[in-house]
This record gives C-alpha cells, structure tokens and sequence, in this order.
C-alpha cells in the first residue's frame, strides 16, 4: 500500500507532498520522507559506497522503519521523489516503474507556463493524476 508520495527540491525544499492515509498519520509520513533526504544526499553525493551504477536515477530502498517502506529515486536536475509504502514485499521492478510514471507526472506539471520553477505544486491535475497512478498501481489503503 502506498501511503505517501512526496517531491522535494534540489535545495530539500518540500515541493508536493500527498498522503494516501487517514489524516493523523500526515506528520509522521512528513517526517518518514524528511528523515529519509539525509540517505538520498548520502547516495547521491558518494556513489561509490551505494552501488556500482553511478549514473542510477533510482535509488532503492532509503530507510526501511518498523512499519513503513521508504524509496527514493532522484532525477538529473536533483529533484528527488519518495514513496513511503506499507508493503512490505514490494518488488524494485515495480518501484521503478511506479517513479518512471510519478516522474513523467511531474515533467508534465512543471512544464505549465504558469509554474514558477522551485516553488510548491499546487496544481490539481497533477494530484488527479498522481491519485490515479497510485490507484492504478492497487497498493493504496484504501482509507
């Protein structure tokens, strides 16, 4: 289940951020993906350490916790996505797949002459459409 989806700038500002739960648990999923920038500027800026593909826009699993899933993947521009999931037999495969998506969605939202360029997402066509990829992907709650 994909409980939360962010986009965070390439200064770790907070850009989007959507929670697919019941509202309580959006400050703890704010601090899940806040918590989870220091793996990504970890990977990001010593690629040796984290794997042998340095030029990988996808960065696998961040920060696993007891009850959530953390991933990341960061595009060449530095901006990074995160997925917080509750799966937790969730396949790369899928998760690459999922970002690719989550990534064109964003291209598309960004490339509005109307956008300034750093400031937060506020269009609710990429919202719909975000909704419809984490549905489309049947790992929401639900709730």
């Amino acid at each position: 289940m994909i409980v939360c989806v962010a986009v965070v700038g390439h200064q770790n500002n907070l850009l989007y951020i959507q929670s697919f739960t019941k509202a309580d648990d959006a400050l703890k999923l704010h601090h899940i993906v806040h918590c989870s920038l220091d793996v990504v500027d970890e990977r990001v800026n010593n690629p040796k350490k984290s794997g042998p593909i340095i030029n990988e826009t996808f960065l696998g699993l961040l920060n696993p916790t007891e009850n959530y899933k953390v991933y990341g993947y960061v595009t060449n521009t530095k901006v990074k996505f995160i997925l917080v999931t509750t799966d937790l037999d969730v396949r790369d495969v899928d998760v690459r797949v999922f970002f690719g998506r989550f990534h064109s969605a964003y291209v598309d939202a960004v490339s509005n002459p109307f956008h300034i360029p750093g400031k937060r997402i506020t269009s609710t066509k990429f919202a719909e459409r975000l909704s419809t990829i984490v549905k489309s992907f049947g790992l929401t709650s639900g709730t």
